[in-house]
């Protein structure tokens, strides 16, 4: 083989080869190509995503206002607890106050 041969020998090498790697690459894009339904759907995925984060955060905000409420409620009701407590010992200690002087005085 002399050296015109191997250069044309190489040269159809080399040109099928990239035959076949333009073939393979048209092969390759035309199977993975999106088509619009992929498209449409993965947009309504999103929007559907986008609703469903909004809606998480209404949820996250309502309970954040929902727990301060109910802390702010509980409280409240702690210290009408305390201040009926308070109340309901002054009234022992008055009874009892009572209860020594009918005594005293009955004797």
């Amino acid at each position: 083989m002399n050296r015109t041969e191997f250069i044309f020998t190489t040269a159809i090498i080399l040109f099928v080869a990239f035959c076949l790697g333009w073939f393979a690459n048209w092969l390759v894009h035309r199977f993975t190509r999106v088509s619009q339904a992929d498209v449409n759907e993965l947009e309504r995925m999103s929007q559907e995503l986008h609703e469903a984060e909004e809606t998480r955060d209404q949820a996250i905000t309502y309970l954040q206002q929902r727990e301060a409420e109910l802390t702010n409620q509980l409280a409240q009701t702690e210290a009408e607890l305390a201040a009926a407590m308070e109340g309901l010992r002054d009234a022992r200690h008055e009874a009892e106050e009572m209860r020594s002087r009918v005594e005293r005085m009955s004797i």
